[in-house]
């Protein structure tokens, strides 16, 4: 598969079928090599990783409810979701990366080379997800590359493959989002009507995103911003503004310098 794809490809993340194994994660750390983030125990939950970070690039959060989870009023419940990064439609992570370090593929999918990333952390603060960050060993940026290896060899991502429930689903994004529709449609008329999709929205602030989720409750619940923009938006008008604005000091300078020559 080396040619360009002639569909988008994403991910389909359907948390009601999630059952919290971490599969996604250990088969992403051992393809790509991800190194041991520390498995530290938190005390607050079964969730040893944490959050996505430069090495945890799946993230299976478990979010335990007191009674009223789900809509089902006394009963204790548990959501769980397998995190990744959403490979923007607008990624702001490719607006200001300065050495062309992040690059979108054929696949329309967002990577970082290694190799040419500086450690300037740029990309950090400018995702809108939080999903960036860089290693204290060196500096570098990580994240999900949506394993761009094995899809050049016509192979799914490890993620998705491990996944044994399906939760984890991949495919061309126009496909995964009629699938993701019928599946909200058909949890609504068993009584789930708490069912809704994020992230499936070609008109939402990041233009959709290439990953995007089936949840049971509101983003804030598993820590997704409820509305998120692309963080570069406003940069054409800010550099048009900082060229008007340096024309018009140097304007202001030339004045100047032929009135006090005609002075002298």
């Amino acid at each position: 598969m080396t040619d360009v794809a002639p569909h988008r490809y994403g991910f389909f993340t359907d948390t009601s079928i999630c059952i919290g194994c971490k599969a996604c994660e250990v088969a992403c750390k051992e393809w790509n090599d991800v190194p041991d983030d520390g498995f530290v125990f938190r005390a607050t939950s079964y969730d040893n990783t944490g959050s996505l970070g430069a090495d945890t690039w799946r993230h299976v959060a478990f979010i335990e409810q007191p009674g009223g989870a789900n809509g089902q009023e006394g009963v204790e419940g548990w959501l769980m979701s397998s995190d990744v990064c959403k490979h923007c439609t607008h990624a702001a992570c490719l607006d200001v990366c300065p050495t062309g370090a992040l690059f979108r593929t054929e696949f329309d999918t967002v990577v970082v080379q290694a190799d040419v990333c500086n450690g300037c952390g740029y990309c950090v603060p400018a995702c809108p997800y939080g999903v960036i960050d860089r290693r204290e060993r060196d500096g570098r940026a990580f994240k999900c590359t949506m394993c761009y290896d094995r899809l050049r060899g016509g192979l799914e991502p490890a993620c998705a493959k491990a996944c044994p429930t399906d939760s984890i689903q991949f495919g061309p994004l126009d496909e995964l989002r009629d699938r993701a529709r019928e599946r909200v449609e058909l949890l609504h008329g068993e009584g789930r009507p708490e069912a809704r999709l994020y992230g499936a929205d070609p008109g939402d602030g990041v233009g959709g995103d290439g990953a995007f989720f089936l949840l049971l409750d509101e983003p804030e619940v598993y820590g997704l911003p409820p509305d998120p923009v692309v963080t570069t938006r406003d940069l054409p008008a800010m550099w048009r503004w900082a060229a008007g604005a340096a024309l018009s000091m140097a304007g202001v300078v030339a004045v100047s310098f032929l009135g006090g020559g005609r002075g002298r």
